[in-house]
C-alpha cells in the first residue's frame, strides 16, 4: 500500500474546538465519501455537521447540517451511491445507535475468479438472487431503513411510493439488555439478520431473525432468536479477562449472514475472531432411534457458529474496514487467487493505535499487508521547528472504508485528516505485466456490468497500461451478445476516455470518445421524435426504418436517399425545430470538421481521428445529415449555418456526397479500404469552398486520477483547490484548451456562455463536462433532452456545482 492524497482543513474555525474527531465515513459505488467529524455549525447551532466529496475532486467538500446534536457514530449511502433533488440516499442515527439502510433487495453481481479467462460476462460473473424484504406492487422492492437502539428496540421506517412514511418499534427478544454495538446482514430469502453485543466479552454474541411486512397499511415486526456465541479468547483461561470489552462487530458481507467479525480489545491491545454459521447434525440417542426409526434414518440438523480463525495478541484496533467486492470463497477460486495473486475483495483492513493500517486475509485473518501512517507527506516548505511534536496519542485512523473493488483505502484520522491510500491487487507482489493487465481488465468489466465506479481502478493504470487495457476491453466487449453489446455501449465509451486520460500517447481520444456519447445521444433524441404517420403501423419505427434504408442505399446524393423515407413521418413543430438548431449545428460542424481532417489523417494526435475509419459512427452521421435536410424544408432556419466562398454552393449536398465515399469505404459489410485520391484531393478543397470551424472539444478535467504519480503523494486542503504541476497528458491537449478570457461554451447544449458566464454551471466529476444548472428553455423536445442529463453526465460521471467565476 501506499498514500495518494491527504486531505486537511487549513484552518479550523474559530467557532469548533480543537481538531475533531471523525466517527463515521460511508463510501458509495457512485465514487462519493460521505464523513462526520465533531464540528458543529456555530455556538448556536449546534448540530453535527456531514461532509460530502467525491475523491477526484477531494478538496470540494460539500458540507450539510445532520440536524442532530448528538455524535453520529453510523453513515450509510443506499444501494444506487447516487444523489438526487428532495431525496436523501443516506440516513443517520444519533448516540450509538448504529443504522443500515437500503433497498434490501435484487441482485449480485459475484466475482468467479476461476473463470476469469471466459469470453462471456455472465460466465464470470455469476448472478446471485435475493429476494425483497419487502414488495410493492409488481414485487417490487420497497425502500427503507432499519435501526437498533441502545436499549435494544429495533425500529423499522419504510417509505411508500407516495412519500408516506410507516414506521414501528419492537423489542429484539422478551429480555431486553443494553446493546452497545449492532450490525445487520441479509439472507437470499429477504430476511434481515441482526447480530447484537453489549459490549462486554463476558457476554454472548446475540442474534436475531427480523421479518418485516405491511398489515392493514401498517408495518409489522416479527423476531426470531438465533444461536449465539461467545468468543473464543474468553473461554481461554489463560487470556479470560485480557479483553473485557468488544469493540468491533461486523459481518463481513451485507449479503452474508453466515460470517461474522469480532474484536475484542483491552486498553492496550485486541483480538481479532472470524465466525462462521454452519449447519451440523444433532447426535440422537439409541433410545430415540428405536423408538422412532424414521429419525435415526434423518439426522436432525441445526444451526451452530463455528470459529474460522483468529488473530495472535494485536495492538489495539481502532477500525475496521470490510470488502464490499463479492467475490466467490470456494477452494478452487481461493486456489486460483492464490496461484494467480488476485486479492480484491479477499482482504480486510485493520488500523491501530500505532497509526499502521494492516491489510489480512478475511478468513485465515493472515497479514497481506501493512501500511505505517510514518510515511504520510509533508510539505517541503513547512520549516521543521514549526512542525508539531507528537506529545499525544499518536496519529491513527478512526474511520476507515474500502472502495467497491478493493483497490482503494479512505482513513480520517483523530486529527480530522482524510488519506487516500491505493492497494495494489496483487498486495506488492510483483507481477508479470499480461497478469497484472489480466487483473485490472477481469475489475474493468465487473464495473463495466455492474455499473460501480471505476475510479479506484484507474489509480494503479500505469500510461504504458493504456493502449493494451482499451484494446483488450474492446475485444472481451465484442465477444459479448449483441443485446448486451447494446446496454453497455455507452458504459464502455466512458470506461475508454478515462483510461485514456492517463496517457499523452491516447489523450486526444478522450475527445473523441466522448464526441461518440455525444453523437449517440443526439441520435436516439432526435430518432425518438420520429413518429410513424399512422399509430397503428405494425413494421419498424421510423428511427428504425431511416437506419434501415440509409444502410441500404449507398447513393452519394442525398435528395434520392430522401425520397425512399416516408417524410410525413418527419413533420415536427416549428418551434421544436428552431429548438433544436444548436444540437444540429454540431452535427453539421462535426461533419466539415472530418471531412477536412482526412488529407491529415496519417496524425493520431489530432482530435477525431478514430472517428475516419468507424463505419459506425460515420453511417449514425449520414443519417443525421438525412434528417437535417428533411427539417430544412420545414424550416429553413434550424439548418446549420455554414460559411461558403459561393452564394450558390449547396454545402449539405456537397458534404454528405463525400461523407458517404468515405462510410463507404469502412461500413460494416466489406473489409475496410483506404480512400480514394479522388476523394482526398476534394476535402483538401473544403478549406477554400467552406469556413472551417474550430470545434469546442472536452476540457482537459481538473481532477486527480491523472496527476497522481506512484510514491509521490499529494498533500492538499479542504476547500482550496490546489494548483498542481501539468501532466504529460494536459500538455498533448494545450492547443485544444481555450485561452483565459475566450469565451465558453455549454457542451451539452452547445450554447455559447460568454467569457465571464453569470449563469450558475454543473460540472461532470468524471469527464470535466460543463453545462448551465438551470435551463433556459421552454420547448418540450428540448426539456427532453436536458431531462437524460440531470443525474448524470454524458460518460455517466456525477455533477458537481461550479463557483461563478469558473465555470
Amino acid at each position: 500500500m501506499d498514500l495518494a492524497y491527504v486531505c486537511e482543513w487549513e484552518k479550523w474555525p474559530k467557532s469548533t474546538h480543537c481538531p475533531s474527531v471523525p466517527l463515521a465515513c460511508a463510501w458509495s459505488c457512485r465514487n462519493l465519501i460521505a464523513f462526520t467529524t465533531d464540528l458543529r455549525n456555530d455556538d448556536q447551532d449546534l448540530t453535527r455537521l456531514i461532509h460530502i466529496l467525491d475523491t477526484e475532486h477531494p478538496w470540494d467538500v460539500h458540507s450539510i447540517s445532520s440536524e442532530h446534536s448528538e455524535a453520529i457514530t453510523c453513515l450509510e449511502w443506499d444501494q444506487s451511491g447516487e444523489g438526487g433533488a428532495g431525496k436523501s440516499h443516506f440516513r443517520i442515527m444519533p448516540c450509538a445507535t448504529p443504522l443500515l439502510h437500503g433497498r434490501l433487495a435484487g441482485f449480485s453481481q459475484v466475482l468467479e475468479v476461476l473463470r476469469s479467462g471466459a469470453s462471456s460476462f455472465g460466465e464470470k460473473f455469476s448472478r446471485v438472487k435475493f429476494s425483497p424484504s419487502l414488495t410493492l406492487f409488481g414485487g417490487k422492492p420497497m425502500e427503507g431503513w432499519i435501526a437498533v437502539t441502545v436499549s435494544g428496540l429495533v425500529t423499522v421506517s419504510l417509505l411508500k411510493p407516495s412519500g408516506q412514511v410507516l414506521t414501528s418499534t419492537e423489542s429484539l427478544c422478551r429480555l431486553r439488555g443494553r446493546v452497545a454495538l449492532a450490525d445487520i446482514a441479509f439472507t437470499g430469502g429477504g430476511n434481515i439478520v441482526v447480530a447484537t453485543a453489549d459490549g462486554s466479552s463476558a457476554s454472548p454474541v446475540q442474534f436475531y431473525k427480523v421479518c418485516v411486512s405491511v398489515v392493514s397499511e401498517k408495518c409489522r415486526i416479527d423476531t426470531e432468536i438465533l444461536p449465539s456465541l461467545f468468543m473464543r479468547c474468553t473461554t481461554d483461561l489463560n487470556r479470560k479477562d485480557k479483553f473485557p470489552a468488544i469493540t468491533h462487530l461486523k459481518f463481513l458481507a451485507r449479503d452474508m449472514s453466515e460470517q461474522v467479525l469480532l474484536c475484542a480489545s483491552s486498553q492496550t491491545s485486541s483480538i481479532v475472531e472470524c465466525w462462521s454459521l454452519r449447519k451440523e447434525g444433532l447426535p440422537v440417542n439409541n433410545i430415540f432411534q428405536q423408538i422412532s426409526p424414521v429419525v435415526g434414518d434423518k439426522q436432525p440438523m441445526i444451526l451452530k457458529w463455528r470459529i474460522l480463525s483468529a488473530t495472535n495478541d494485536l495492538d489495539r484496533v481502532s477500525a475496521v474496514a470490510l470488502p464490499k467486492l463479492p467475490i466467490s470463497l470456494t477452494n478452487t477460486d481461493l486456489k486460483v487467487a492464490s496461484d494467480t495473486q488476485f486479492y480484491p475483495g479477499l482482504g480486510l483492513a485493520l488500523a491501530f493505535h500505532d497509526g499502521s493500517v494492516h491489510i489480512v486475509h478475511r478468513l485465515s485473518l493472515q497479514t497481506m499487508a501493512i501500511f505505517f501512517s510514518s510515511t504520510a507527506p509533508r510539505s517541503m516548505d513547512e520549516p521543521a521547528i514549526k512542525r508539531p511534536r507528537t506529545t499525544g496519542p499518536t496519529v491513527h485512523f478512526k474511520a476507515m472504508q474500502l472502495s467497491w473493488t478493493s483497490l482503494a483505502l479512505v482513513g480520517i484520522d483523530n486529527h480530522g485528516k482524510l488519506s487516500m491510500l491505493r492497494i495494489s491487487p496483487s498486495m506488492g507482489h510483483t507481477l508479470d505485466v499480461n497478469l497484472a493487465l489480466r487483473h485490472l481488465l477481469f475489475l474493468l468489466e465487473y464495473c463495466m456490468v455492474t455499473g460501480y465506479d471505476w475510479w479506484d481502478i484507474l489509480l494503479h493504470v500505469q500510461p504504458t497500461m493504456v493502449q493494451s487495457l482499451v484494446e483488450r476491453l474492446h475485444e472481451e466487449y465484442t465477444r459479448q451478445k449483441a443485446a448486451l453489446q447494446q446496454v453497455l455501449s455507452t458504459r464502455i465509451l466512458a470506461m475508454k476516455a478515462s483510461l485514456c486520460k492517463l496517457s499523452p500517447c491516447t489523450v486526444t481520444l478522450v475527445c473523441d470518445y466522448h464526441a461518440k456519447l455525444f453523437l449517440i445521444a443526439i441520435s436516439s433524441t432526435l430518432k425518438s421524435l420520429l413518429r410513424p404517420h399512422i399509430l397503428n403501423t405494425p413494421d419498424k419505427s421510423p428511427g428504425d426504418r431511416l437506419t434501415e434504408i440509409c444502410a441500404k442505399i449507398t447513393d452519394v446524393d442525398i435528395d434520392k436517399v430522401m425520397i425512399n423515407l416516408k417524410t410525413e413521418e418527419f413533420v415536427l413543430d416549428m418551434n421544436t425545430l428552431q429548438a433544436l438548431q444548436q444540437l444540429l449545428q454540431w452535427v453539421g460542424d462535426f461533419v466539415l470538421y472530418l471531412l477536412a481532417s482526412l488529407p491529415n489523417q496519417g496524425a493520431p494526435l489530432r482530435p477525431g481521428h478514430s472517428f475516419l475509419r468507424d463505419g459506425t459512427s460515420l453511417g449514425m452521421l449520414r443519417e443525421l445529415m438525412v434528417v437535417i435536410r428533411i427539417w430544412g424544408l420545414l424550416k429553413p432556419s434550424c439548418l446549420p449555418v455554414y460559411t461558403a466562398t459561393s452564394d450558390t454552393q449547396d454545402s449539405m449536398s456537397l458534404l454528405f456526397r463525400l461523407l458517404t465515399k468515405l462510410w463507404i469505404c469502412c461500413r460494416d459489410e466489406g473489409p475496410t479500404s483506404e480512400p480514394d485520391e479522388t476523394l482526398v484531393d476534394e476535402c483538401c478543397l473544403l478549406p477554400s469552398q467552406l469556413l472551417i470551424p474550430s470545434l469546442d472539444w472536452l476540457p482537459v478535467s481538473d481532477g486527480l486520477v491523472s496527476r497522481l504519480q506512484p510514491k509521490q503523494p499529494l498533500r492538499l486542503h479542504f476547500g482550496k483547490a490546489p494548483i498542481l504541476p501539468g501532466s504529460a497528458t494536459t500538455l498533448q491537449l494545450d492547443g485544444l484548451i481555450r485561452a483565459t478570457g475566450q469565451p465558453k461554451i455549454d457542451h451539452l447544449r452547445r450554447l455559447h456562455l460568454g467569457a465571464h458566464p453569470t449563469e450558475e454551471c454543473k460540472a461532470c466529476t468524471r469527464c470535466g463536462c460543463v453545462t448551465m444548472l438551470k435551463s433556459p428553455n421552454k420547448t418540450t423536445a428540448v426539456k427532453q433532452w436536458e431531462q437524460r442529463w440531470i443525474k448524470n453526465c454524458l460518460c455517466g460521471g456525477l455533477w458537481r456545482r461550479m463557483p461563478l467565476s469558473c465555470p
